[in-house]
């Protein structure tokens, strides 16, 4: 379902219960599936989508082909410029119960699990519109109105939430930006701020999170001169796992 990104839109969510591409291009495969919560929400957002004129809705779990590592790099490594390009990134809130006020209260958010995985991160900053949704699909409100709340709950500064373009901010407070993050895979805390970044780079699943982030740290030092990539702490209770040897670290967490 891929068009010009100008003309889609993306959604963005964090629930389980996804399809595949192969469980979405398969008629047969597809009809065991309509039950499922993942099918309701790629129905609800194509739905919504074209009651607002688009034609065309990318959606990463049944766009993207799984079963090649090959497409996965290709996705991961341009997947921000993609969510630059969509019109309209639709942030679905599953977990926000849907008679909440048309704007909640921070504290409603903050209990949001899209606020705390990895792959949102680039997904709440890179497109030019986010419009979030309740479990019902009703609007909550944009990334632009909500932009305070929105700093308040993720850490992230307000003006990078109101599109200043993201070379504005140092190396260091863009890496932190994930530094509350969780990821089901632990590389993926290195890779998803490779487009935050503009780092290509390829993915190694399996060589752990750690020798990831310390990739990414490489790829920025010969892309920047900003020293900022140095400004990290060890937290008391990880001194005696942290290396203290490099003047590069091993997690964005100690950002």
């Amino acid at each position: 379902m891929k068009t010009s990104r100008s003309h889609s839109r993306a959604i963005s969510s964090s629930g389980g219960d996804e399809l595949s591409l192969q469980d979405f291009s398969n008629y047969q495969q597809r009809q065991q599936h309509e039950h499922k919560n993942g099918f309701l929400k790629i129905q609800s957002c194509c739905a919504r989508a074209l009651s607002d004129g688009y034609a065309y809705a990318w959606i990463d779990t049944v766009c993207i082909d799984e079963r090649s590592s090959a497409e996965i790099t290709e996705a991961i490594n341009s997947m921000y410029h993609w969510y630059a390009k969509a019109a309209v990134c639709y942030a679905y809130l599953e977990d926000l119960a849907s008679e909440k006020e048309s704007v909640p209260l921070s504290s409603d958010l903050k209990r949001c699990r899209w606020f705390t995985r990895s792959w949102t991160l680039q997904e709440l900053i890179a497109p030019k519109t986010v419009i979030f949704f309740n479990k019902s699909w009703d609007v909550i409100g944009e990334r632009k109105h909500l932009a305070h709340q929105l700093s308040s709950i993720t850490g992230i500064d307000c003006k990078a939430l109101l599109g200043n373009p993201i070379r504005m901010f140092s190396i260091a407070s863009r890496i932190s930006w994930a530094s509350r993050r969780e990821t089901t895979r632990a590389e993926d805390l290195g890779y998803c701020l490779l487009g935050i970044f503009g780092i290509n780079m390829p993915l190694l699943y399996g060589e752990g999170g750690q020798r990831a982030f310390f990739r990414l740290q490489h790829e920025i030092l010969c892309n920047s001169n900003n020293q900022s990539i140095f400004a990290w702490s060890i937290p008391q209770s990880s001194l005696g796992t942290a290396s203290l040897w490099s003047p590069l670290t091993s997690s964005p967490s100690f950002f």
